[in-house]
């Protein structure tokens, strides 16, 4: 599989309003594939892979600025943006720069500051996050599956989840090194809860109640910052909840964009 330099790789099917996927750090839009297909009957879904990931190039600017001119080049004019992860905050960074490119902004496991501070302690250490991610850097195969190994330990369908996982990581090459080490970089400085302030987009916020890079409190704080919007934490759910509890985020992710299709249309 080769990757063209500049080219964002989207997958769509579908129809009905406009929905954007993103994914996480070092995943690719196949993650979603069978969470997504459940939308298809009432929504238009795009699954875009993140540049240097899945089938997607690498970009010169591998910013959260232009990661989101990247994807908003081949995005629908306006959309519903779900972003996980790293996904989340592109996606929220892409709704507060660009808000009448957004219809609502679902963040789920997004965090608008990834790394923990004296005045956001809702968030993981510095150097628990910078070991993980040199790990994954150095072993990318291995440290990917003990990463997902930990996100689905202790629940009742962990070995099917874990399998489903590791059958959509392996689909395509290994992301790109550059890729990976510029997304870490956003992931230790990127720091976005001034971009919640103020917030045009309708907001949804989705979190794991066991989730270990993103604790529950961080929805409260974002919700807080944002002046509003709608949290849900689902219990025993972890960092992949769109996995292990399906059938609770796609109810709530429809409803929500249905109601805003709706109102948007107005």
């Amino acid at each position: 599989m080769s990757r063209e330099p500049g080219k964002i790789h989207l997958h769509r099917f579908g129809t009905g309003p406009d929905v954007v996927l993103v994914h996480g750090w070092g995943m690719h839009s196949g993650v979603w594939r069978d969470f997504a297909t459940r939308f298809a009957g009432s929504f238009r879904v795009n699954l875009l892979d993140l540049p240097g990931h899945g089938r997607s190039g690498m970009v010169s600017d591998y910013t959260l600025e232009g990661i989101g001119l990247a994807l908003l080049e081949v995005a629908p004019l306006r959309a519903h943006w779900l972003g996980w992860s790293l996904g989340a905050e592109l996606a929220l960074h892409i709704a507060s720069r660009h808000p009448e490119r957004v219809a609502s902004l679902s963040m789920l496991a997004g965090n608008a500051c990834f790394v923990r501070a004296e005045d956001w302690p809702c968030a993981l250490e510095a150097d628990r996050l910078a070991r993980f991610a040199e790990d994954m850097i150095g072993d990318y195969r291995a440290s990917l599956m003990k990463f997902l190994g930990l996100q689905t330990w202790g629940l009742e369908n962990a070995r099917e989840v874990l399998k489903q996982l590791r059958e959509r990581a392996s689909e395509c090459a290994a992301p790109e090194q550059a890729a990976l080490r510029a997304g870490l970089d956003i992931l230790r400085s990127a720091d976005l809860r001034a971009e919640l302030t103020g917030l045009r987009p309708p907001l949804l916020l989705l979190l794991g109640a066991r989730d270990r890079l993103t604790p529950p409190a961080a929805g409260l704080a974002m919700r807080e910052l944002a002046g509003g919007g709608e949290l849900h934490v689902l219990e025993n759910a972890a960092h992949t909840p769109f996995l292990t509890h399906p059938d609770e985020c796609v109810s709530l992710l429809s409803e929500f964009w249905l109601r805003h299709a709706a109102s948007d249309r107005n």
